[in-house]
């Protein structure tokens, strides 16, 4: 099977825990919901933040550590090389949070769940802008504080009970789109599990639309595709799109 991209397809594509995973990163499902016998919501949530800073701190750190061991696989290179043939006409989000999709070339890359590698005052009536950051969370013996105003820094990561970044401009790309894709993505998390629907709904009112899943199993929202392709993202996005200009 192929999918076909004429010159005007536009493509929007989700990509999950899945894809990462493939690099050898850890989802949270890898490692049972705990992290040194913690549950993810007590080291990325608000609440958590709150409570124990210094906690959160070291759990991004880890995470850090081996994110930045990971290289990225056929499957992110797959779709770098499909946004250089598409250009503006692909669209491309994340839920991940790592590095991996700008580390093998896609150069636009819309992360609705943060950065790993990047940081941002806690205060948000500062207006600092998020920044690149590697040292803190390398080297933490205190808490950081911003420059601008003196606040605790903390991660740049959508936590539990947070809304995901410019899911305005997400929806909008998907709306726009001839084929919908999502990559080793659970189905179970929400807004992002949620985006296929859109497609649905065009479907509904008579527009000729197609939507597909990519991964080793069936997602938890697999009826809303379709189409379900199940293998190794980095199996089958190398030889998935054909490019008919």
């Amino acid at each position: 099977m192929s999918i076909v991209i004429g010159p005007t397809t536009r493509i929007a594509v989700l990509t999950g825990a899945g894809i990462s995973a493939e690099s050898g990163i850890s989802t949270f499902r890898d490692a049972g919901g705990l992290w040194e016998k913690h549950r993810f919501e007590d080291v990325a949530s608000p609440e958590a933040w709150k409570a124990d800073p210094a906690l959160v701190w070291r759990f991004y750190s880890e995470r850090r550590v081996q994110a930045a061991s990971c290289a990225p696989n056929a499957a992110h290179k797959a779709l770098a090389k499909l946004e250089a043939k598409m250009g503006e006409r692909l669209f491309l989000v994340t839920q991940n949070v790592d590095a991996l999709h700008e580390a093998s070339g896609s150069r636009e890359v819309l992360h609705m769940h943060g950065e790993l590698f990047k940081s941002r005052c806690e205060n948000d009536a500062c207006g600092s802008k998020p920044f690149l950051d590697i040292a803190t969370y390398f080297k933490a013996t205190e808490l950081p504080k911003c420059s601008t105003c003196g606040s605790t820094v903390r991660p740049h990561i959508v936590w539990f009970g947070e809304e995901p970044f410019e899911m305005h401009r997400i929806k909008r790309a998907v709306q726009a789109s001839d084929i919908f894709i999502t990559i080793g993505s659970s189905g179970s998390v929400y807004p992002a599990a949620g985006l296929v629907g859109e497609m649905t709904y065009r479907k509904q009112n008579g527009e000729k639309v197609r939507s597909v899943y990519v991964g080793p199993e069936a997602p938890q929202n697999s009826a809303e595709f379709d189409e379900i392709l199940l293998g190794k993202a980095g199996d089958v996005l190398p030889t998935l799109f054909e490019i008919r200009e």
